[in-house]
């Protein structure tokens, strides 16, 4: 059983700028297709950002060129890197991990932005 624990949202000013950290413990981290996720108030749960075993990523287009996901598999931890934040944004993000037709969530950290 892999557990992911989120870290790093709070509340930010639009513009602003803020590093999400997903920490997993147990499973073989390296051969895991990493992901963030949000869901807004209201809204379904949608894809953010995905990173494969071999650094490919994916983002959703609302986040392209804003949004940087990056990965460190001898922390087992991937990243958030989030810029350029806009109302819109405000979320709870979680992180997901995937292998095969397996997958693990966290509990989610919660992003505000807000003025």
């Amino acid at each position: 059983q892999v557990q992911l624990v989120e870290s790093g949202g709070g509340l930010v000013q639009p513009g602003g700028s803020l590093r999400l950290s997903c920490a997993a413990s147990r499973g073989r981290f390296s051969n895991y297709v990493m992901g963030w996720y949000r869901q807004a108030p209201g809204k379904q749960r949608e894809l953010v950002a995905t990173i494969t075993s071999g650094d490919n990523t994916n983002y959703a287009d609302s986040v392209k060129g804003r949004f940087t996901i990056s990965r460190d598999n001898a922390k087992n931890t991937v990243y958030l890197q989030m810029n350029s934040l806009k109302f819109e944004d405000t979320a709870v993000y979680f992180c997901n991990a995937r292998v095969a037709i397996i997958s693990y969530w966290g509990k989610g950290t919660l992003v505000t932005v807000s003025s």
